[in-house]
């Protein structure tokens, strides 16, 4: 009896020894499961999934056939040796679950952040979002990145009207059929960008083991092409500006030193050493829709750019002005306020996307479609065409990467070699429109706007005066002749006279005639300019 009880304990014990090992072969080999269909289901245990803490299985389907249990094992020897050698997907997760995690994590600023957001809601969810980790691979991505390249709407051949709006109207002639429009060269690249950070997080993660963007075709890199103005263009761009004093000077300090609309928001005057000629460049305004704030550079690094000596007279000459458009009010400019802001005491800054409209405006209404940032490319174009070595315009550009126009290296960034940019690109520069009479005081040189009558009279005068029709000592046509002469009333041709007698260029009485004065050598206007010069 004993014996026999024995028996059935060892016997008890060989059978569960024999289950487990089973069941551990099983978990560790995967299993072959036959579908309704007839067709075979590997599944392979992978670990515990990360994202959702459950268990995580290795899952791919054989179609049925004389061969399929064959090939179900040649799929279940796969799966197990991706197990063994870690090279499996660790999780269930989708792309667009990666996205949001990744956006959760990453450390950029916020407006690259919004940039990523707008990129990954655009394009990569709607394309890749419900897509597997695990089923990403490069043919994938090459698709991805072609639909990209062939339409930026994802239509995928279908056609569709455009509608002017979402809300319910009655479709015009604003409602068209849709043409495809392929996504920019620099728009896809930012979004493989975006993609390879999402993915390296995903392998520190340990979500997925190999990157797949390895396996793809990355996109081709945008050609750098600037489209810098010429130097006729720069001439009319600074003298319309101009007309505006606080908006010529920021035209101008953007075009002598490079500096980024954001930067250029930020500027305080303590940033300006005008006595050593010299600005620095600390922070910067960024703005997402209306709302903004200071940060860093966008390379977080600052940097000092040399003045030329007539950016250092212009910026006297508008900080005059500033301090007395504040004392005219009762406000004192402090060291720290913003020195382009709209504000009298100059407290606030400007927006960079009002700086970029007002600079569209304005070159559009010269007949050219131009933005700010290609002020930029022609303050790097001219100090290289004038032979600053490469490091220094990197320098004075802020340059955080190397690259065809400019070099990473900082270190020779020497101030000798800056001071000797400041000085070259002072003769590359149009003149300002800027100068500066016997009492110190700025004035224009420009032609007035004769969009007046009586400012159409003098400007007439002026240059009779200038051409020497009307020399030194010679007497101006009455007041009645010149109300009769341009069919006014007197009161607006004495205006005019008023006008030339302000300027310098005649002197009148009471009951007398008005008649030019001697004018000193060099100025037709009898104000002395500061800087007038063109390269030879």
């Amino acid at each position: 009896m004993i014996a026999t009880s024995f028996a059935w304990c060892g016997l008890w014990c060989e059978s569960r020894y024999a289950r487990t090992m089973k069941q551990r072969e099983g978990r560790s080999r995967g299993s072959i499961e036959q579908l309704r269909s007839g067709a075979l289901r590997v599944k392979v245990y992978a670990g515990i999934d990360p994202l959702s803490g459950k268990r995580h299985y290795l899952r791919e389907t054989v179609p049925a056939g004389p061969k399929a249990e064959k090939e179900a094992q040649k799929v279940l020897t796969r799966l197990v040796n991706e197990v063994n050698e870690s090279r499996n997907p660790r999780t269930n997760a989708a792309v667009g679950q990666l996205m949001d995690r990744y956006l959760e994590y990453v450390d950029v600023d916020q407006s690259t952040r919004t940039r990523y957001r707008i990129a990954i809601d655009t394009h990569i969810k709607p394309l890749l979002g419900v897509t597997p980790l695990a089923r990403l691979n490069g043919e994938v991505l090459d698709s991805f990145y072609r639909t990209l390249r062939t339409c930026r709407d994802h239509c995928g051949g279908k056609p569709f009207v455009e509608h002017k709006t979402a809300r319910p109207h009655t479709c015009d002639d604003s409602c068209r059929p849709h043409t495809c429009k392929p996504l920019a060269p620099a728009s896809i690249r930012k979004i493989h960008t975006c993609l390879s950070g999402a993915m390296k997080a995903a392998i520190r993660w340990q979500w997925i083991a190999v990157n797949p963007l390895e396996q793809a075709q990355p996109p081709k890199r945008p050609p750098s092409n600037p489209h810098p103005p010429t130097l006729e263009q720069a001439t009319a761009i600074i003298n319309e500006a101009f007309k505006d004093l606080p908006w010529g000077m920021l035209v101008w300090v953007a075009m002598t030193t490079g500096a980024r609309r954001g930067e250029l928001c930020a500027l305080r005057w303590d940033y300006l050493d005008l006595d050593n000629a010299s600005m620095a460049v600390r922070t910067s305004i960024a703005q997402e829709n209306g709302h903004t704030w200071e940060k860093d550079t966008k390379t977080h690094q600052q940097r000092r750019i040399t003045l030329d000596p007539e950016t250092v007279a212009l910026l006297r000459i508008y900080r005059q002005h500033c301090e007395e458009e504040a004392r005219s009010v009762g406000v004192i400019l402090d060291a720290d306020s913003r020195v382009f802001s709209r504000d009298v005491d100059h407290e606030t800054w400007l927006k960079p996307s009002s700086v970029t409209q007002r600079y569209r405006r304005m070159c559009a209404s010269l007949g050219w479609k131009m933005n700010l940032h290609q002020l930029r490319h022609y303050s790097a174009t001219e100090l290289i065409a004038a032979g600053v070595d490469v490091r220094t315009v990197a320098g004075r550009l802020g340059h955080g990467g190397g690259g065809t126009t400019t070099l990473r290296v900082y270190s020779a960034w020497v101030a000798e070699a800056d001071q000797k940019a400041a000085g070259k690109l002072t003769g590359r520069m149009p003149s300002a429109p800027i100068a500066i009479d016997h009492q110190g005081n700025p004035r224009s040189p420009l032609e007035p706007d004769t969009s007046n009558p009586y400012q159409k009279i003098a400007a007439d005068i002026r240059g009779a005066i200038s051409a020497g029709f009307l020399p030194p000592g010679s007497t101006l046509p009455t007041v009645t002749e010149l109300a009769s002469r341009y069919h006014v009333s007197t009161g607006t041709a004495h205006r005019a006279i008023a006008q030339l007698q302000s300027d310098g260029l005649v002197t009148a009485s009471r009951g007398k005639r008005a008649t030019v004065v001697e004018q000193s050598e060099g100025s037709a206007t009898g104000v002395t300019d500061i800087g007038t010069r063109r390269p030879s």
